[in-house]
């Protein structure tokens, strides 16, 4: 019988990497030649513009408190990330359908443009990436990834308490 063991270190050294690897994707992935080019606040607005976005497609409310969660940052930073896409005309704030006491914020048109652009500006930057790997490997790459992305939405809501442990480091 083969031994299944054989490549297990290797295997856990490929699976150790990808922390790093995230964190450099995040670095790396702006500095991509994009046109327009990457401005430095749209990263921010990304983040908010595609949350907000998330919820309505959940048929969720998304308020300056629920992105604070979403994003890990202090209420006042997620304010003033809000605060920023208002004053661009990216986001309205309106009274919760749900709860009257509660403000929930809307995507706007132009907000919707924005999140088109950002959205361009990313495909861009994957196919300058990978612009040379085999068709195929681009292809499933991109395959793994939203698949990846995906199973994200199995993970806990911010705040919620966790539906089961993590499983051992081995």
């Amino acid at each position: 019988m083969p031994n299944t063991n054989a490549s297990m270190p290797q295997d856990q050294a490929l699976l150790d990497a990808v922390g790093t690897a995230f964190a450099r994707l995040r670095r790396r992935t702006m500095q991509a030649p994009v046109d327009p080019p990457v401005g430095p606040k749209d990263l921010k607005r990304n983040l908010v513009l595609n949350l907000v976005d998330e919820a309505t497609e959940a048929d969720t409310e998304m308020t300056v408190g629920g992105l604070a969660d979403h994003l890990l940052v202090d209420p006042s930073v997620a304010s003033r990330m809000v605060s920023d896409c208002i004053s661009h005309g990216y986001l309205i704030r309106a009274a919760s359908q749900q709860d009257g006491r509660r403000t929930v914020l809307h995507l706007t048109a132009e907000g919707i443009a924005l999140l088109g652009h950002f959205r361009r500006q990313q495909r861009q930057a994957f196919e300058y990436i990978t612009r040379d790997w085999p068709e195929a490997e681009r292809l499933e790459f991109a395959r793994l990834l939203l698949k990846y992305a995906d199973s994200t939405a199995q993970l806990p809501a911010p705040g919620a308490a966790a539906g089961s442990p993590l499983p051992p480091v081995v």
